[in-house]
């Protein structure tokens, strides 16, 4: 039998039968989880959650996704939206694979070059983006943005910012 990945079975699922699993060690701050759902408000659900069917309850319990799940259950406008249904992509393991599962999806996600996240305010800043508008659509707050702006050490990302005094020189007495 040929093996068929699950995502290319992505089906709708009930948020009300789906189930958080116990066992999940991952957490998401505020700041994250806010730019968690701008993600999903401005681009919908691009990836699906990933459950195991537990046929005895008739529920979806989580493997991944439950941050996403989240949001649907936190936010009334994207629970509208998707009419209270959440793409699940369904696996069939025993508990131990899924704990494993859990972790490698959790520990694959990986994390953000400093240079590359760099580069890429400095493109957003050459296309004409404010520091508000990479800020916001980027979820950092704007001394983040300052900081990978001065990464990439072009004077050219700084012409429009106002610096004050901020010291005075004081002249020693003799």
């Amino acid at each position: 039998m040929k093996y068929s990945s699950p995502v290319y079975h992505v089906i709708p699922v009930p948020i009300e039968k789906i189930k958080p699993n116990n066992y999940n060690p991952n957490a998401v701050a505020p700041p994250e989880m806010k730019l968690l759902y701008e993600s999903i408000k401005a681009d919908g659900y691009t990836m699906p959650i990933v459950c195991y069917y537990d046929k005895k309850g008739d529920e979806y319990i989580i493997v991944d996704g439950f941050h996403r799940y989240r949001i649907m259950l936190d936010y009334q406008d994207i629970y509208d939206r998707e009419m209270g249904m959440l793409p699940v992509s369904v696996i069939d393991k025993p508990i131990d694979q899924r704990m494993a599962s859990t972790i490698r999806h959790n520990r694959a996600r990986g994390s953000h070059n400093v240079d590359l996240m760099s580069n890429i305010v400095k493109e957003l800043h050459e296309l004409g983006r404010s520091d508000s508008w990479i800020a916001k659509h980027l979820g950092m707050d704007r001394d983040e943005v300052l900081r990978l702006k001065q990464i990439t050490g072009l004077a050219a990302l700084f012409k429009d910012i106002d610096f004050g005094k901020a010291w005075k020189p004081v002249e020693d007495e003799i």
